[in-house]
């Protein structure tokens, strides 16, 4: 297995390292926010445009495309110039997109900013490279997760965005800025203009940079390894169909439920609060369980939540032989059962984000530009497909809930290439008991070493 020994490297001062993860964590919460706008902003953007289901699903798409491209390069980049110039970089070019997104006169116009206001989502890496630089290793779990947790932006807009859309429509603000939908975009743009500041007048101006100086090629290396690729299937599930599913609830809850776009904002931020901010404590129980144990708990979890939420509203129908016909096995998910199952769901979400991170620093402590980066940015493509995906199901099958048949099979994909890859190696390192069910009788136990261990803590 890959050496996890880190080299050792001078401790950062803790003033700095503080201010690095707090302006980065409220930046990159602002960020987010911003990534997943056009979940609230969906609807009256529907409405003034007339625009389809599957329309509005691509504006909220194509943000998140853009929000997935770059995260490997942003990775890299911050690796060899440091996150302070990174950071404000991406503040200041997102600022002026969000902005533009209030003057939007047409769909087309639309679609391309959304593309541009993605970028903000690339903010996600820049911010790993550049906790994971500054921060001991001993604190990297908990930072990680700290910064990790700026994902409950997404519950920003849940939150200000109805009623600034409500309370000001109509309305002209400083002689250029409407009202309504439009003002978000505008407000926004202004807190990214104060954050830029921030970043660049607060965080330390001697910043670290792990990866300057190292060639390209070396930095890329670990991208061979087949685990970097199956840590980024894992991500896909908790994270991407995170970022899918903070855009398409509230739509969800409107079209299934008949409740109002405030409703259903509070609602989804029921499910956006566990799986945001239970990711500092999913850091802490990987440190303490392992990982791995944590990666099967957060997929069981999300296959029985998955798997009840799938199953579509109705009754079987049988046609009898002299012509009458019965109803049988009536099933029907009401609002609260349906939010509770979500929470859950979010839960499993935002202590497996964690989970996933925390292989990246250990496993690779000189790449977690490159690795982060990859995972992150297959992790967001995710998000990606997944909407227009939910939108083609529904069609395709004729019930909304076939959103949830999509993420159960993505889950079950996962936990089933996991959970071959650990009897794999459990059978490479202890080939002697591969066709043992039980421990054989009178067999003592062989020498095991640290892999072996984390193997059969994981296989528990």
């Amino acid at each position: 297995m890959t050496s996890r020994t880190q080299p050792a490297r001078p401790a950062a001062p803790a003033a700095g390292r503080h201010r690095v993860l707090w302006l980065s964590t409220i930046s990159f919460t602002v960020m987010f926010a911003v990534w997943l706008m056009f979940g609230i902003l969906g609807k009256p953007i529907s409405q003034e445009f007339h625009l389809s289901e599957v329309q509005l699903s691509w504006i909220i798409a194509v943000a998140v495309l853009n929000g997935s491209l770059w995260r490997l390069p942003a990775g890299l980049v911050t690796d060899r110039f440091g996150g302070r110039k990174v950071m404000t970089f991406m503040l200041l070019a997102t600022a002026a997109a969000a902005y533009l997104v209030s003057r939007a006169g047409s769909y087309g116009t639309l679609l391309a900013l959304a593309f541009l206001v993605g970028f903000a989502g690339n903010a996600f890496t820049v911010g790993i490279a550049w906790n994971s630089a500054w921060q001991p290793r001993e604190r990297q779990g908990f930072a990680l997760g700290l910064f990790g947790a700026g994902n409950v932006g997404a519950s920003v807009t849940k939150f200000i965005g109805p009623p600034l859309i409500v309370g000001t429509a109509g309305a002209t603000y400083l002689g250029f800025a409407e009202g309504g939908w439009r003002l978000v975009p505008v407000v926004y743009a202004a807190l990214l203009l104060v954050l830029a500041a921030a970043i660049w007048f607060g965080a330390p101006r001697h910043d670290r940079m792990p990866g300057r100086g190292t060639p390209l090629r070396q930095q890329l290396r670990p991208l061979k390894q087949l685990r970097v690729w199956r840590f980024s299937l894992y991500y896909v599930a908790v994270f991407g169909a995170y970022v899918a599913l903070a855009a398409w609830l509230p739509g969800y809850y409107m079209d299934n439920f008949g409740v109002s776009l405030q409703t259903a904002a509070y609602l989804t931020a029921v499910f956006i609060f566990p799986a945001s901010l239970l990711r500092p404590a999913g850091g802490s129980i990987s440190d303490r369980f392992g990982a791995r144990r944590v990666m099967y708990w957060t997929f069981g979890l999300m296959l029985v939540t998955s798997g009840i939420l799938m199953m579509p509203n109705g009754h079987i129908v049988i046609a009898h032989a002299d012509g009458t016909q019965t109803s049988h096995l009536g099933y029907h998910l009401g609002i609260v059962p349906f939010t509770v199952l979500v929470f859950l769901l979010g839960c499993a979400m935002g202590v497996g984000k964690a989970a996933v991170y925390k292989h990246i620093p250990e496993y690779f402590p000189q790449s977690v530009g490159s690795v982060g980066g990859l995972v992150g940015m297959l992790g967001g493509l995710g998000g990606f497909f997944l909407p227009p995906l939910f939108a083609y199901t529904k069609a395709w099958f004729g019930f909304p809930s076939s959103t949830f048949f999509v993420l159960f099979l993505l889950t079950a994909a996962c936990a089933v290439w996991m959970h071959w890859t650990v009897v794999r190696m459990l059978d490479r390192e202890s080939p002697e008991l591969a066709t043992h069910i039980e421990s054989p009788a009178g067999v003592p136990a062989a020498p095991t070493t640290p892999a072996v261990r984390e193997l059969e803590e994981a296989h528990a």
